[in-house]
């Protein structure tokens, strides 16, 4: 939403797009930021972006691997083998925007905490 409104930042065109949206790939290769965010593990790949990109990797699933103690690892929507070579900037998962995420949260809670003093 912030990149709808008129100044800065904004005046940019925003495609609402869903794992469903017909032609997807038509959508997100024109993308100059590629924000991925369905619940689907590693369902954003290569040939879905367009080279010098930006790919923020919001999604966080939890799938097998035999190799692992725990037997499984946590992957993003976005296929990170596949699409960092094209990429100018990808966020990891895990450790993209989940560190961001909670200190956003807790600048937050200390705003509510002053504004109610």
């Amino acid at each position: 939403m912030l990149f709808l409104r008129k100044g800065f930042p904004g005046n940019a065109t925003v495609t609402f797009c869903h794992s469903r949206t017909p032609d997807l790939e038509s959508h997100t290769q024109m993308a100059d930021i590629l924000i991925a965010a369905m619940g689907k593990p590693e369902f954003v790949t290569g040939d879905m972006v367009k080279q010098g990109a930006t790919v923020i990797d919001v999604g966080i699933n939890r799938i097998e691997d035999p190799s692992k103690k725990s037997g499984f690892r946590l992957v993003g929507d976005v296929h990170f083998e596949q699409v960092a070579p094209k990429a100018q900037f990808i966020t990891p998962v895990p450790g993209g925007v989940g560190p961001m995420t909670v200190a956003m949260l807790m600048c937050n809670t200390l705003q509510a905490f002053q504004s109610s003093q």
